[in-house]
């Protein structure tokens, strides 16, 4: 019998995606709507402290600084990721991350009250920090445990909150509630709250039953967390599953970033994420909403209605994620990721050549509207959800960690990166600047086209093998053995065919 959604599974699941993941897309977007508020607030403060304005091109340093920062520090939390999860575990992790949030949550809203700035700019580092934390360890939990024929959807839910999150301050950032001049530390503020609800929440949940157990030794709680996340008091098979992933990876231990980058037996799964998480973040789609508001001018949306069709944009990121949250299982890993790239490609590749006939073409800015929206669609679909998941799905216990930690710094680090340069492209090829970014997701396309194999109801063990004849070494033949013996003849039988399309 397949293992079901269990109300213990479920609210894990929410209350630990609604805590974190929400955070980090809340905070993507939450200063948008209330910039100019907060620029004049820098200035004001500026000249109470000096008596004179702040120069404009200091005060264009420090908004940089402000925007910045966040992806900056989400590389710092990403680093942190494999030594927090190793010793304090993966709740552990996310209820000392909580305080991160808390603590610059306080600091913000609290920031004009106190005719300060510089806090703001200091909170958003720390706000970074728990948002690179957060973006590798729900994953990371959630992934480990969820049942193999759930991994994927719920692997997809942080992914979820994480559009949730950029939809609701986008709400909440509207001139008509919080994007004032009086409710931007409010609005900044807020970000405390699912916090502190997950602080109060999750300590009634288990622990990770894989860690428990492999990094634990500790079989007992690992049993009673099983069974209480499945529902039902025969887990033995997950618990030998589990037995057989220990012993297999008994002689390497904790695997260290280095030791990661130079093992031959995960080559190929190290530089499939590093493909995919800098696919994710330089396929454009930073670009795609930065042009979206000048695109709906040029189509005739009047300036002030111009918000609302950002939150209209920010309600099909939602119902998009949502929709892949239902699907996964059925369709898969690999036919999302290049359904979603694929998409990407082309609405990047038709988009140039609307932004570019507009002027001459009246028709052109609907076409370039369908583009965005298109686009939107196969990033929520694929490009978004999906690497996270399989990070979790491509490394075993051992190495897991600083997997997360290596695709998590790719993931920030091209984040930033994106942020800093993309203006000085726009600047330098205008339209022309999409080309890059359809060229891109074709490449990160025919690459996972290619080199990554479908992982859809597969357990740990079975990915690994798949994977161990792409890398070209052998794994330990009493593994192997568990392995048949543990599979039921349908499930082998559908094991053997897809390790023959696959590979």
């Amino acid at each position: 019998m397949q293992p079901r959604m269990t109300l213990p599974l479920a609210l894990v699941t929410l209350i630990s995606a609604f805590g974190s993941s929400f955070q980090y897309g809340y905070n993507v977007s939450v200063i948008n709507s209330p910039a100019p508020y907060m620029q004049d607030f820098y200035n004001r403060t500026y000249i109470d402290r000096h008596g004179v304005p702040m120069d404009a091109s200091f005060q264009t340093l420090l908004w940089s600084l402000t925007v910045s920062m966040y992806p900056l520090g989400g590389f710092f939390g990403s680093l942190m990721v494999g030594p927090l999860v190793n010793n304090c575990g993966r709740k552990g992790t996310l209820l000392i991350n909580n305080l991160f949030s808390i603590v610059a949550a306080v600091l913000m809203g609290t920031s004009e009250v106190a005719k300060t700035f510089e806090v703001i700019i200091v909170s958003r580092v720390i706000m970074g920090i728990y948002a690179g934390l957060a973006s590798n360890v729900v994953p990371m939990f959630l992934g480990e445990m969820s049942p193999r024929n759930l991994r994927g959807a719920i692997g997809i839910v942080p992914q979820l909150f994480i559009t949730l999150g950029i939809l609701i301050a986008q709400i909440l950032g509207l001139t008509s509630i919080l994007g004032h001049v009086k409710g931007w530390p409010l609005l900044l503020g807020l970000t405390g709250i699912p916090s502190a609800l997950q602080l109060l929440t999750l300590p009634f949940f288990p622990e990770s039953p894989r860690y428990l157990l492999i990094q634990k030794g500790n079989e007992d709680e690992a049993r009673q967390a099983l069974q209480r996340l499945r529902g039902w008091d025969d887990v033995d098979d997950e618990i030998e599953e589990m037995r057989q992933e220990d012993k297999s990876e008994k002689e390497e231990g904790h695997l260290s970033v280095f030791t990661l980058c130079t093992f031959r037996g995960l080559r190929w799964q190290l530089i499939s994420i590093v493909v995919m998480m800098m696919g994710q973040q330089l396929s454009g789609i930073n670009a795609v909403f930065y042009y979206a508001d000048r695109i709906f001018l040029s189509a005739g949306v009047e300036t002030d209605h111009v918000q609302y069709v950002t939150v209209s944009i920010g309600a099909i990121n939602v119902l998009m994620t949502l929709l892949a949250v239902f699907i996964v299982e059925s369709l898969g890993r690999r036919i999302l990721l290049l359904a979603g790239f694929g998409l990407c490609c082309g609405s990047c590749a038709v988009l140039t050549l609307a932004l570019n006939l507009q002027n001459t073409v009246s028709w052109m800015s609907y076409l370039s509207i369908v583009c965005v929206i298109i686009y939107i669609i196969g990033h929520a679909i694929g490009a978004s959800p999906i690497p996270f998941v399989m990070i979790t799905e491509m490394f075993l216990q051992s190495s897991r960690p600083a997997a997360f930690m290596v695709g998590g710094s790719v993931h920030w680090l091209c984040n930033f990166t994106v942020g800093l340069v993309f203006l000085y492209m726009e600047a330098g090829l205008g339209a022309y600047s999409f080309l890059i970014f359809c060229g891109i997701c074709l490449a990160t396309m025919v690459y996972i086209f290619f080199i990554v194999p479908e992982t859809k109801n597969k357990t740990f063990m079975e990915i690994n093998r798949i994977m161990a004849k792409r890398n070209k070494v052998e794994i330990q033949t009493d593994v192997e053995q568990m392995m048949d013996l543990q599979t039921v003849p349908s499930v082998k039988a559908d094991k053997s065919e897809v390790l023959g399309s696959d590979l």
